[in-house]
C-alpha cells in the first residue's frame, strides 16, 4: 500500500540581472519572483545583511510564515471538530538563523499565536489544541529544528 502524494510545482525566476549577469557579488541583485499558477506572484529577495531588498520577501521570512500558516490553519481545524469556536488568530512567529563563517541553518521557530475564543468555549481546551496542531503540522514535521509554541488564549467577553 502506497503513501498519497500530493506535489506542489512554483516557477522560480531571477529578476536581479542589472546587465552584467553575476560578474561579481556586488553585480547582480538578488529580486526574483515566486509563481504558482493561479496565484499572484511573491516578490522576493535575499535578507538585507546579504545585499538584498528589505521591501520584498526573502526565502527565511517564507519559511517562518509556512510553519506559522500551517500551525494555524490546523488549529483552526481542530477547534471546529472540538467544539472550540475561534473568532480571531494572529501570530507574530520568530525564527533564529545561525551562521557559522557564511554557513547557516535555522536553529528554532517560535510560534506567539493570540487566539480569541467566545466565552462558551473552554479555553483551556483551545490551549491544548495547539500541541494537536503542532503535531499534525505538515511543515513542521518536516524541519530538522524545534518549533515551539507560546500561545495565549483570549475569552470574549459576553
Amino acid at each position: 500500500m502506497s503513501a498519497e502524494q500530493h506535489r506542489y510545482t512554483v516557477d522560480v525566476r531571477w529578476t536581479g540581472n542589472r546587465g552584467e549577469g553575476t560578474r561579481s557579488y556586488g553585480a547582480y541583485g538578488r529580486d526574483h519572483e515566486v509563481r504558482a499558477e493561479g496565484k499572484p506572484a511573491i516578490h522576493g529577495s535575499s535578507d538585507p545583511v546579504f545585499r538584498g531588498d528589505a521591501s520584498r520577501y526573502n526565502p527565511e521570512d517564507l519559511l517562518v510564515a509556512s510553519v506559522a500558516s500551517c500551525h494555524m490553519l490546523w488549529y483552526l481545524h481542530l477547534a471546529a471538530d472540538a467544539g472550540v469556536i475561534v473568532t480571531a488568530y494572529e501570530d507574530r512567529p520568530e525564527g533564529t538563523l545561525s551562521l557559522n563563517r557564511g554557513q547557516g541553518s535555522f536553529t528554532e521557530i517560535v510560534l506567539h499565536p493570540q487566539v480569541t475564543v467566545t466565552a462558551q468555549s473552554d479555553a483551556g481546551k483551545a490551549a491544548a489544541l495547539h500541541a494537536d496542531a503542532h503535531r499534525a503540522c505538515f511543515i513542521a514535521n518536516s524541519l530538522n529544528f524545534p518549533v515551539r509554541c507560546e500561545p495565549r488564549i483570549v475569552t470574549e467577553t459576553p
